[in-house]
């Protein structure tokens, strides 16, 4: 955070990292990432749990 950095790069998130996401990604670019994955994935079914 000090630095300006990002916990994650072109290979995304990952499962250890993704509590850590809010400390490179404000509250409103989470929500768009949750708000894409629930419009082409409108049941849950792909991927259960992760992040877009």
């Amino acid at each position: 955070q000090e630095f300006g950095g990002s916990v994650s790069a072109e290979h995304g998130i990952g499962l250890m990292k993704k509590g850590q996401l809010h400390f490179s990604r404000s509250e409103e670019e989470i929500a768009s990432l949750r708000l894409i994955k629930t419009i082409f994935d409108p049941d849950g079914i792909m991927n259960p749990g992760k992040l877009l």
